[in-house]
């Protein structure tokens, strides 16, 4: 790791705020650079502290499209800037296998991220129906386990998915994990039939049991130590005004427990996702969708094969309950982003556009009801947003710079100073555990080029 400069990087930022009646206005954050190397940094958009606080895990891609030419997988000390190597691939070409996207479980030195099938190459390279699930445990670096069963070799195994799972996100409890899938034998069909199409879709993987697949000559088939499953229908052909849905996307957890609903009772598990339907004129139109899941994920209906087969796409489990949340005039709006969800699972947040045309940050009950505007700027929300532990602040980027808003009162607060367009942040924000910090993206010039480096916020005393 390059050594960082004595001068020129540490500096702190008073937060002082356009207007007075803003909350906190006498907090400020030091911020530190943690990465120096000419090479990608790149922080996933959540979940990327360990539970301690003390590290940050990051891929390094310098670009969030350059998944499949990636081969290593880092840690960086928020203290000392100490840098470890976590993950390496083997054989790595600009074809593949690539990782990216890491994530620490928030509660065991564990990190996941997406992995590329292992035999790419020009013929097979990375994709989104050739990738799945790999964790490393941070004391047993040498024994990568690979999460997510595959196998695309009819018949079908129960447990295992037949194409490739990204964006894992891990329950709040650090059990269950949630993902995007897309279908390799659904995107095989597609090819020679029209009417066939591989529809995105939200799965998870839980340890209900291991899943063994038989190995293949060609390393596409393997074992996994999570059973898993979609968890979201989906339709080729949405009928027009109605909650059906052709792609369910941008997942996140409700809840670090899940949350409660009408009737008083609680819901442990539950997954807000993005999902498209057709409005009235048959406009593709993106809404708010909860499925509610219950304890056992392993049951298939009744004639619905959990891994479905050559001419059906894996089918939801039993007792899976899909709802949509929002009807709004225009859905969804904006940057690409995950829903998120305050801890207490009490709001859904998304993004849509205001009545000026700006991008602002809204929230939802799970339950459904009003839709609650969260932010008010003169100028548009940049990317995702994380939800602060204890509830009470959403951190995002815009305008050149992290801001964080108060949920209580909607009154915002820049907490960086205002970047150029050029080193403006990048990505998501991410809060530690303990609410005390915040780390996010931006690009930064070295003799080599522009490359991703990775900064920290250090929430100062009032």
């Amino acid at each position: 790791m390059t050594a960082p400069p004595v001068f020129g990087w540490l500096f702190i930022l008073t937060l002082i705020g356009a207007c007075s009646t803003e909350p906190g206005q006498n907090m400020y954050f030091e911020e530190v650079q943690l990465t120096y190397d000419e090479k990608g940094h790149c922080l996933h958009n959540t979940q990327c502290f360990s539970p301690d606080h003390q590290w940050l895990v990051y891929d390094t891609r310098n670009h969030d499209t350059l998944i499949r030419s990636t081969g290593s997988i880092e840690m960086v000390h928020v203290a000392t800037n100490e840098i470890k190597v976590i993950y390496q691939t083997n054989n790595q070409t600009e074809f593949g296998p690539g990782v990216g996207a890491a994530t620490f479980s928030p509660v065991a030195k564990q990190v996941l991220f997406i992995h590329g099938i292992r035999n790419a190459n020009a013929q097979r390279p990375y994709g989104v129906t050739r990738r799945t699930g790999v964790s490393v445990n941070i004391g047993q670096l040498e024994h990568p386990v690979l999460m997510d069963a595959r196998d695309i070799t009819e018949p079908y195994t129960e447990g295992a998915l037949r194409g490739g799972t990204h964006a894992h996100t891990w329950s709040g409890d650090g059990r269950w994990i949630s993902f995007t899938y897309n279908d390799y034998v659904m995107e095989q069909r597609s090819k020679s039939q029209a009417d066939v199409k591989d529809l995105r879709t939200v799965g998870v993987m839980a340890p209900f049991k291991p899943v063994d697949v038989p190995e293949d000559g060609l390393m596409e088939n393997h074992s996994g130590k999570y059973f898993s499953v979609v968890v979201a229908q989906v339709t080729e052909n949405p009928a027009w005004g109605s909650d059906e849905i052709d792609k369910a996307f941008d997942e996140g957890w409700i809840g670090k427990d899940g949350y409660q609903k009408k009737e008083g009772s609680w819901q442990k598990k539950a997954i807000a996702f993005q999902g498209n339907v057709r409005d009235s004129l048959g406009n593709t139109q993106t809404e708010v969708f909860v499925v509610d899941l219950p304890e056992d994920l392993t049951q298939a209906k009744l004639n619905q094969p959990l891994a479905g087969t050559s001419l059906t796409r894996p089918n939801v489990p039993a007792g899976v309950v899909q709802r949509r949340i929002t009807y709004s005039r225009q859905g969804i709006q904006g940057p690409r982003h995950w829903l998120r969800t305050t801890h207490d699972g009490s709001l859904i947040g998304f993004l849509s556009k205001d009545e000026k045309g700006f991008v602002q940050l809204y929230g939802i009950s799970p339950n459904g009801g009003e839709v609650k505007q969260l932010t008010f700027h003169d100028f548009s929300v940049q990317g995702p947003f994380n939800f602060s532990p204890d509830d009470q602040y959403v951190a995002y980027a815009a305008d050149g710079s992290v801001f964080i808003t108060d949920l209580s009162t909607g009154k915002s607060k820049r907490i960086t100073r205002r970047f150029s367009e050029d080193e403006a942040p990048v990505g998501g924000v991410v809060w530690a555990h303990n609410g005390n910090m915040l780390a996010y993206n931006r690009y930064v010039d070295g003799e080599k080029g522009r490359f991703l480096q990775i900064f920290l916020l250090k929430k100062q005393a009032d």
